[in-house]
């Protein structure tokens, strides 16, 4: 009986070696390699170029005018404070209920009566892109049947966030390659042409990757024909005070909707306008009709929450709120994030005016009547090719140049590139 056993254990680990070889060889067999990102692809193309002259205007991060990472003195303040005073603790599945209030002041208005009421459900996301995908989750869930509309272009990975919730995408006109500026006559049709009570994705400003933003005017048509239509807004606000240098400037889009009435959502971010792109730190707001509706809807957009990342992190939580939460530290970042959006500003201007010196036969006036960290320069992916194969200058096929990338060091170098690849056109 215990050689049968024996005998028996040993046939049964064979089989299942056997077994666990052949299915080691064959579970993954049709998985192909995913397609490279269109903008993270960039850099690592760039850091394998060894020529001593090669510029990344492709990265999305900000960087000093010596081409440099940047941490904010008010950051490195907070995170003095922080240090040794908080444990490492599990936040509660909506995240910090400090920093979540400071940023609904910041979006909503320091005054905000919807705040006052209680009338905005709101959790701290992963970001921009973890509160889009949140969003993306619940407007399926609760509005299984509905799509959502996005404008041409928009940050690639809005696409890829929709598409993951299993929510149908629309298109809307938004940018007009001729002027480089906004399509607003063919974006104002598909808002009347879209089917009432539709979804529509609208980046609040610093418009990415064009740089193009309606004007306030334009912002009000927009919302009352939103108005007319039933449609529901859905704001993407990645560069609040990046983009002008001023916080309330930038969300000027949010507090016209929000005056006429809109029961509109907003994803933000604190990457861009703080420096926090490694911390993953944002919040996910939505409007609700009265305080009962905001509990049942903080409710589930926790509960979408929990199977993805159960919790969100403490640390970067804990800088927004230290800097929001204290005068001091607000008013430096204040300063800081308009110097940052100063120097973008700049950049624009360098940039224009060495191409006009340099007698392009091109008008170029829409580096500077674009905003915010991106210029679409409406250069073709011909021309990005020349760029990146003989003069070794880095950025994504569409043309987009991050002007937080140019520096008065390269500025010219990299004028005289686009002027010699453009000239001809």
């Amino acid at each position: 009986m215990a050689i049968r056993a024996a005998i028996s254990g040993r046939n049964l680990k064979l089989s299942v070696s056997s077994f666990g070889s052949r299915s080691l060889s064959s579970w993954w067999r049709n998985v192909e390699p995913a397609p490279k990102d269109p903008i993270l692809g960039v850099t690592e193309a760039f850091l394998a170029d060894p020529s001593p002259d090669k510029v990344n205007v492709g990265v999305g991060a900000y960087r000093d005018d010596n081409g440099k990472p940047v941490v904010l003195e008010c950051v490195r303040e907070a995170e003095r404070r922080i240090a040794g005073t908080f444990n490492m603790e599990y936040l509660p599945m909506g995240g910090s209920v400090n920093m979540i209030e400071d940023s609904l002041k910041l979006a909503y208005g320091e005054n905000s009566d919807l705040i006052k009421d209680k009338r905005i459900a709101a959790i701290q996301a992963l970001s921009g892109t973890g509160a889009c995908r949140i969003f993306a989750d619940f407007q399926k869930r609760f509005c299984p049947d509905s799509q959502i509309y996005i404008p041409v272009p928009t940050w690639s990975n809005h696409h890829n966030i929709w598409r993951d919730a299993h929510v149908p995408q629309r298109t809307y006109h938004y940018y007009h390659p001729e002027t480089k500026g906004l399509d607003f006559a063919a974006m104002m049709d598909d808002i009347q042409n879209a089917p009432k009570g539709s979804f529509f994705l609208l980046h609040a400003c610093a418009h990415n990757p064009t740089g193009v933003d309606p004007t306030e005017e334009q912002w009000k048509e927009i919302s009352h024909q939103f108005k007319v239509k039933g449609h529901f807004a859905f704001f993407d606000m990645a560069y609040q005070g990046f983009a002008s240098g001023n916080p309330e400037k930038d969300a000027k889009a949010i507090r016209i909707f929000l005056d006429d009435g809109h029961p509109i959502g907003c994803a933000q971010s604190y990457a861009k306008n703080m420096g926090l792109y490694g911390q993953r730190t944002g919040c996910l707001s939505v409007v609700c009709e009265d305080d009962k509706q905001a509990v049942a809807v903080k409710s589930q957009l926790q509960q979408l929450a929990r199977p993805m990342y159960s919790n969100p992190p403490v640390h970067g939580a804990l800088v927004v709120s230290t800097i929001l939460g204290d005068p001091n530290l607000k008013n430096l970042w204040l300063g800081e994030v308009k110097g940052m959006a100063d120097r973008i500003i700049g950049m624009r201007t360098a940039l224009r005016e060495n191409l006009e010196k340099l007698g392009s036969p091109l008008s170029w006036e829409h580096i500077t009547n674009q905003i915010g960290m991106f210029c679409y320069s409406g250069m073709t992916p011909e021309q990005v090719d020349r760029l990146t194969k003989e003069y070794h200058i880095y950025m994504t096929c569409n043309g987009r140049i991050s002007m937080a990338g140019v520096t008065t060091g390269n500025v010219g170098y990299l004028a005289n590139a686009i002027h010699e690849v453009t000239k001809s056109a």
